[in-house]
Formats: structure tokens, sequence, C-alpha cells
């Protein structure tokens, strides 16, 4: 039947209508959970329900916030707080990303203990901080969280200076695990002693970790800022000449270059390394011997390198190519290890360039410890 203008109006608005109502319960606004005060309270005292100085029950905050992190410092400073405590450590019950459950458990104990106004000295803090410096890791810079106050109260116990100390806690010292502060203090203390950018500083403390990586008994005593510097960036350009070395490992290794990456190392001479150990009469020190060893990394080669000063490094492609091996000599004692010639040897097994220090000849002693070497790994010596 065909339908009159009135009718088909009339739908048109029945469509409008209830376009408009399907849009409308799109947009409209649901309805908010209330804040979930039982979970916050229930977080803040769990471990510590023997620590609380007021009854969990009698928590009726007007909060309107419902971010569970705001909510959980609230019941902590609630069951807990009779002393004001600084934004460092009330941050543990905001964000605990990234820490172990033993480091979130110390840091909600130092929280308690200062809170309750006992002595955080005693609760622990005597494993790393000084009775001064628990008092200014107490009293810290505005802004700085738990681990740059810790390590600003540390600096601020050997320099009077605010600023220097500032810009320590700011660094990247701020970042070394705590297991490690007697090194990393020294790091502190010469930094009071030498002032620095923080740039500087954030440098210094990428190659002193290095350091202490190769060497655990590395020290800053006696050494000096300028001195250091120096030998950062010939650090610099030993890293930068390990990555060339790398680059160049992976072209000649083409598609099996990720393989290779995995020991960064080239395959080398097939001769295995040698140690000779001399008769007790024949010792000149306690426990000496003498040890061959090929270098087959590049980051050894560039070691080698900078240790005799010679340019040593520069071989790596003929290494990569297998075109020659690089090999070094070194005397072992009780005490240390010393550098005493690098030995180049051909694919044919002879020894075509032997050098010391800043590329000197071999002493007779060191040549007559050569000898036996390449007698036992059947190298000719030119």
């Amino acid at each position: 039947m065909k339908r009159s203008m009135i009718q088909r109006r009339q739908d048109a608005e029945r469509e409008r209508i209830e376009l408009c109502d399907a849009a409308l319960r799109r947009v409209v606004r649901r309805a908010r959970l209330p804040p979930d005060f039982g979970t916050a309270i229930e977080e803040a005292e769990r471990g510590f329900s023997g620590e609380v100085v007021r009854d969990p029950q009698s928590w009726h905050p007007q909060m309107k916030s419902r971010d569970p992190a705001r909510l959980r410092l609230a019941a902590a400073r609630h069951l807990f707080a009779l002393y004001p405590v600084p934004a460092a450590l009330e941050r543990i019950w905001i964000d605990d990303a990234g820490l172990g459950t033993d480091e979130v458990r110390l840091r909600r104990q130092w929280y308690v203990t200062a809170a309750r106004g006992g002595s955080l000295y005693k609760a622990g803090a005597s494993n790393w901080l000084t009775r001064k410096e628990v008092h200014a890791f107490l009293h810290p810079s505005a802004g700085l969280g738990f681990d740059e106050a810790f390590w600003e109260a540390i600096a601020r116990s050997y320099a009077d200076d605010a600023a220097a100390a500032l810009r320590i806690a700011r660094s990247k010292i701020a970042r070394v695990p705590r297991g490690e502060i007697e090194f990393w203090r020294s790091v502190v203390r010469f930094f009071c002693v030498n002032a620095a950018q923080l740039e500087t500083i954030d440098d210094l403390c990428d190659f002193l970790a290095e350091c202490r990586r190769r060497d655990t008994d590395y020290s800053l005593e006696g050494r000096t800022l300028p001195a250091l510097t120096r030998r950062m960036h010939e650090w610099h350009h030993d890293i930068a000449a390990i990555e060339r070395i790398e680059a160049m490992r992976r072209r000649v290794h083409g598609r099996n270059a990720h393989s290779w990456a995995a020991d960064a190392a080239w395959s080398g001479s097939p001769l295995a390394d040698w140690e000779w150990v001399p008769s007790s009469k024949d010792a000149k020190a306690k426990g000496e011997r003498f040890v061959v060893r090929q270098l087959k990394r590049a980051e050894d080669l560039v070691m080698e390198s900078r240790a005799m000063r010679h340019c040593v490094s520069t071989y790596a492609g003929k290494c990569i190519a297998g075109k020659a091996s690089i090999w070094s000599l070194r005397r072992c004692t009780k005490d240390r290890i010393d550098r005493l010639l690098t030995i180049e040897v051909d694919p044919q097994h002879r020894a075509i360039q032997v050098r010391g220090l800043g590329n000197r000849l071999a002493h007779e002693e060191e040549r007559n410890v050569i000898e036996r070497w390449a007698k036992a790994r059947a190298i000719t010596l030119r």
C-alpha cells in the first residue's frame, strides 16, 4: 500500500530518534566505582602488621582518587606515620617497578622505621651508611629518588659543596649496585675532591665500571682527573677500534656473521696455547711461569696493542682472513702478569715478527723462552 507523506515523515522521525538514542548510549558516562580502601590498607599492612601505630579499621579517608598507588601510600601513612618522611622513602608505596622482592621489602622497612621515629641506622642502614649519612639521607634535596638520595648522603659526608653532592647523586653512580659500595664510595670521594660536570662524571663512570670489570682490585688511589680523562679517551678509541674489527669480521663471514657474533672471535691458528714453568732453581719469582696464548678476539688484540704500544691491532684483517695469527708471551707470577712479547705467525707456522714494548726486539731471556715455545709447537723462528 502506498504510504502517505505524513506516514513517511513519522517513520523518518522515529528512525532519527532511534539513532540519537543509540549515540547517547555509546557516549553515556559509566558509573565510577568507589575507591578500594580495603585493598589499599591490606597491601600497606602486609608484612608489617606488628608495627602499625593505628588501627587499620579506623582509616576512613575523604579521598576521591581511585589510583591504587596513591591509596596505598595514604594507607601506609595512616598505619605507620608518626613523623614526616621524605618523598624518596615514600616512593616505594607508589612504584616498585624493576625492584626485586628483597629490595622492595628493605625500602618499605626503612619507610616504616623512619615513619615511626625509629633508628634507620640500627634497622640495617649501618650496612652501607654512617650515622651522619643516615641523617643526610633522611633530609635529601627535593626531587631525588631513593638511590639518588642514598648517594647524595654519601657525597655530603665528603664535601660541603651541596651542588657537587647533587651532581653526584644525579649521575650514573646512583645506578650502581650497593654490593659494590666500597669501590663506588672511593669514586664519590674522588669527585668530591676533583670537581667535574655531570656529563664528565657519567662518561668516567662508564670507564671506571669497565676498569672494575677487568680488575676487581682496580683503585683510584693516586690518580688525577686529567690522567683519568685521558685514559677514558684512550678507552673510547679502543672501543672504536674493536667496533671496526668486528665490522670487518662480519663482512668477511657474510651471512654467518650472526653466529660468529656469539663469541666475537675468529677461528685463528689450530696451534694450541703453551705454558712453561721454570724449575725452582731457575725461577726468579715465586710461582713464575711463562704463557704464550693466541689472541682471537678484537678486544684482546686492541688491548695488546695499547699495552705494548705498537700497531698489532691493525693486523686484525690478516687474522680474520686466516693469513696470520697473533700470539702474546706473558710472564705470570703470584702477584702479577707482565706482557713481554707479541708474535706474528703465518699459515706456514713461521714466526715472522717478534716485538716487545714499543716495537723493541726480544731480550736474550725472552728469546730463550720463545725458542722453547717454537720447539714445542714446531714453529720456525726467523
